[in-house]
């Protein structure tokens, strides 16, 4: 069985205001000196968000510094990306769906809730405790392992150099999310999908012979590199 595995922030979620400005008030009250969201954007590689925080305070956040970030968290809302609820649904049809995401435990559950979207997903590897940052594979061998499947088994859709170059590392196929803010039109991925929907597609393209796909109107733009 050939599985979707999704990064979160840029690629499920439209989180490139939330989560950089949820950063920024947290550092502000925290007594770091000023940054700004790009700045916050460009630390992501770091990791979850005790790396991002210990990075910019110059020290290791207190359990205060972290209770502030995620609370400031919760009181903003996000939003998936269109076409997203559809597209999960449409492959939990085939198999259990999965999330790999630097972001911590944490943040993924407060995230994921306020977009709706826990429903429609079945695993979350969140980066942190013995999964490294990516572009190392840790989370998608993780996934791998818990499906019971092949990292090649595997189709990782992401919005960053760092999402393709973890699912190189991993042997599984590289999906760019081309609608997210980190996509750069210059990308190893051996897919590029234009829309969320084209996962349905590339999905039943990697499948073993007999799997059909669901999507009921097909991929707007796949640009195939493998």
């Amino acid at each position: 069985m050939t599985h979707v595995v999704w990064d979160m922030d840029g690629t499920l979620l439209d989180s490139s205001h939330v989560v950089p400005d949820a950063f920024v008030r947290t550092l502000a009250e925290s007594g770091a000196d000023p940054v700004t969201a790009q700045d916050v954007v460009k630390a992501y590689a770091l990791g979850p968000p005790p790396a991002i925080l210990e990075h910019f305070l110059g020290r290791g956040p207190t359990s205060d510094d972290l209770d502030r970030f995620y609370e400031d968290l919760k009181t903003r809302h996000v939003a998936p990306y269109p076409g997203i609820i559809d597209t999960l649904s449409a492959l939990r049809e085939h198999g259990p769906v999965a999330v790999f995401t630097g972001a911590s435990r944490r943040s993924a559950e407060i995230l994921l809730r306020s977009a709706g979207l826990t429903p429609y997903i079945d695993l979350v590897v969140a980066g942190e405790g013995p999964i490294r940052p990516k572009p190392h594979p840790d989370g998608l061998l993780e996934i791998a392992s818990r499906f019971d499947a092949d990292p090649a088994e595997l189709i990782y859709a992401g919005d960053s150099p760092t999402d393709c170059a973890a699912a190189h590392a991993a042997g599984s196929v590289a999906v760019a999310a081309a609608w997210g803010h980190l996509h750069r039109s210059q990308t190893s991925a051996d897919y590029v999908a234009a829309f969320p929907g084209d996962l349905l597609r590339i999905r039943a393209a990697c499948s073993p012979r007999g799997e059909t796909s669901s999507d009921p109107g097909g991929p707007r733009y796949v640009n195939p590199r493998r």
